[in-house]
């Protein structure tokens, strides 16, 4: 039958140890009394119960049913079983049941489970009725066997260890369930998260580049032969960027590099793609690590787009990325004036979110806000970690 619950080799890992357990029990009653005749039937319930795991509610009648012909053949055959442990089940067969009522609590829908444990019960029932009595076969003068009521005792306690553990188990499964869906969740969230802050950091950027340059050669039609090859250069790095967002996402792309061995390059190539009136510090007199200069340069441009779209009037930014003690150091300030109209593409509210979370998963410090001399500033400190 085809597995719902374990593959094999897993199964076997797990259950070893019951399995073990019954054919100790199982090799004690061969030696006892008449113990053969009975073997066969014990050994195929403690196998379903070693088996319980892949379908426990298919396992449970099985084993049912094998009792039952067991309980038949003893009659049949005028054989009383070796020592009975309660009602008319040897040891072996007690313990298999009660490991498969416990399997079948734990995995099975609960209206099957209940069927399933009524029907052993039922089962169990019955053999002390059908097999012949062991005690007044094999013990006629001096003991003539557990009571009605011990019996009834006995079966109730094992009854219960069995319903218990199994009921265990099923709250131990659902918590550890419930807190798999909720890690995974997390990870989609950050993951969304992750993917949100690449779309407005990159992508953003060079879409809004776009529609500057475009909105400029509409006012001037002159300056349409300079606009136009800047908003073909910055559609292609778009495409690049969202080529290397999916390739990410397929798994196809994890591991090309974000940004080169010169960060200095790097961020000055930031700078000039911007197109603005950028004054460019840059004191890198150690290397930075490939992952924290993608953070980097992702804050260089988003500072830049950001004092392209919210600040007019704009004659110098400033941008200085320098390294000391460790650390990391960001500064883009410009001196404009904020905007009256409604910045290019709208306002989401999410980049300075974006950078702020970048920084902070990096272990960093983040600021921004307007200058006491007019504009705009961003500050950010990275620790160098690798």
């Amino acid at each position: 039958m085809e597995s719902t619950h374990l593959g094999w080799r897993t199964l076997l890992r797990r259950q070893w140890p019951l399995a073990c357990a019954l054919l100790f029990f199982l090799g004690g009653e061969v030696l006892g009394e008449a113990g053969w005749w009975q073997l066969p039937g014990s050994v195929v319930v403690c196998a379903l119960a070693v088996l319980a795991p892949r379908r426990p509610f298919d396992a449970a009648l099985a084993a049912a049913t094998a009792v039952a012909a067991n309980s038949v053949v003893l009659r049949v055959l005028d054989v009383a079983p070796v020592v009975p442990a309660i009602s008319g089940l040897v040891v072996s067969e007690t313990a298999a049941v009660m490991a498969i009522t416990a399997v079948v609590v734990r995995q099975a829908p609960l209206p099957r489970a209940a069927v399933a444990v009524v029907v052993l019960i039922a089962v169990a029932a019955g053999s002390q009725a059908v097999r012949p009595d062991y005690w007044s076969r094999y013990w006629p003068d001096d003991y003539s066997g557990p009571g009605p009521w011990q019996q009834v005792v006995g079966g109730a306690v094992l009854l219960a260890l069995s319903l218990g553990t199994g009921l265990y188990f099923r709250a131990r499964d659902r918590e550890r369930a419930t807190a798999v869906r909720a890690e995974v969740a997390a990870a989609q969230h950050a993951e969304r998260m992750a993917l949100a802050r690449e779309l407005h950091d990159v992508i953003a950027h060079y879409v809004t580049g776009m529609v500057v340059h475009a909105q400029a050669a509409q006012a001037v039609p002159s300056a349409a032969g300079e606009a136009l090859p800047i908003i073909v250069r910055s559609g292609n790095e778009a495409l690049t960027e969202m080529r290397r967002l999916v390739g990410t996402l397929r798994g196809t792309d994890a591991d090309a590099p974000t940004a080169s061995s010169d960060l200095a390059d790097d961020v000055r190539g930031v700078v000039e793609r911007s197109g603005q009136p950028v004054r460019l510090h840059v004191d890198l007199p150690v290397s930075v690590p490939p992952s924290l200069g993608r953070s980097v340069l992702r804050l260089v441009q988003e500072s830049l787009t950001n004092a392209r779209k919210h600040a007019e009037a704009v004659s110098a930014v400033d941008v200085s990325v320098s390294v000391s003690d460790g650390v990391v150091h960001v500064l883009v300030a410009d001196d404009g004036r904020p905007r009256k109209a409604a910045p290019v593409g709208g306002s989401g509210g999410y980049g300075l979110v974006g950078m702020r979370e970048r920084v902070e998963l990096l272990g960093g410090r983040f600021s921004a806000g307007a200058r006491a001399g007019g504009g705009w500033e961003v500050r950010a400190a990275l620790p160098v970690t690798g």
